[in-house]
């Protein structure tokens, strides 16, 4: 791999959407990066373009992030030098289905849990003690609209956003006496993403739910977590809730028409 030779960015989850926007954004200004994903040939594809069109080093880890034990796995193959974490983005979360809680999928339900919670806490478990070694880091948590007011059939999925949540304050607390900042943002819809396509099984007729209003693009995310881990250091943005203009909360969205 290389000793890095610069700051170290980790995003989970990069090899679409908001993530993958992530690491490009960090990887423009010039930090090193490892990525996340499930999907080797795209973490691949990504590495060659970020380091050839940016200089920076990019190392990839192919893991399903709720299998812990190939998420140490991966973890532990990595050099010590590159288990110096600067900065790691929790983006790797899903939605699975939308139904009313009497007629959910369990195993839909097992699969946001296992990715939203569990996975968020196995990274950070593994990335956090250099972090306290060092005494210095940044954890930045996606979060959602979804984890402040519910919305109908979101349940599940709002329950194990709530919970990133309440796991951004407690880290927060564990962790800020050994000057680590750790932030969230909680994005409302946002387009350029799978997130439709795989919370209604890739039925792209059901997942056509931008067509009437403008949403936040992923490079809007990314951009936004960029602005909070670029801020000096006795600086920690705590959390940020953003939305599309023509979305106001959860429940409410000007369906009207797209207002470019």
């Amino acid at each position: 791999m290389g000793k890095p030779n610069r700051k170290i960015a980790m995003v989970t989850g990069a090899t679409s959407g908001i993530g993958q926007a992530t690491a490009k954004v960090f990887a423009k200004n010039g930090y090193n990066l490892i990525l996340t994903g499930r999907r080797n040939e795209r973490l691949e594809a990504i590495k060659q373009k970020f380091s050839t069109k940016y200089g920076v080093q990019v190392v990839t880890l192919c893991f399903d992030i709720r299998q812990h034990n190939d998420v140490k796995y991966a973890w532990n193959m990595l050099e010590p030098e590159w288990q110096n974490v600067d900065v790691l983005v929790n983006n790797a979360g899903l939605a699975k289905g939308f139904d009313p809680i009497h007629e959910g999928d369990t195993d839909d339900w097992e699969t946001m849990i296992d990715t939203n919670i569990k996975g968020l806490l196995y990274i950070t478990r593994l990335v956090s003690p250099n972090m306290v070694k060092r005494k210095t880091g940044h954890i930045i948590n996606l979060c959602s609209t979804a984890g402040h007011e519910v919305y109908p059939n979101g349940n599940v999925y709002s329950a194990t956003k709530f919970a990133v949540d309440a796991l951004t304050k407690s880290m927060r607390l564990d962790l800020y006496k050994h000057g680590i900042r750790v932030s969230q943002v909680s994005p409302g819809h946002v387009e350029e993403t799978e997130f439709a396509l795989v919370r209604f099984d890739w039925d792209e007729t059901k997942a056509s739910i931008y067509d009437d209003f403008v949403p936040l693009r992923a490079k809007d995310v990314a951009d936004t977590i960029y602005y909070i881990a670029s801020q000096p250091k006795h600086v920690n943005i705590q959390h940020i809730l953003m939305m599309g203009t023509q979305q106001a909360g959860s429940n409410f969205i000007d369906r009207s028409g797209r207002k470019e």
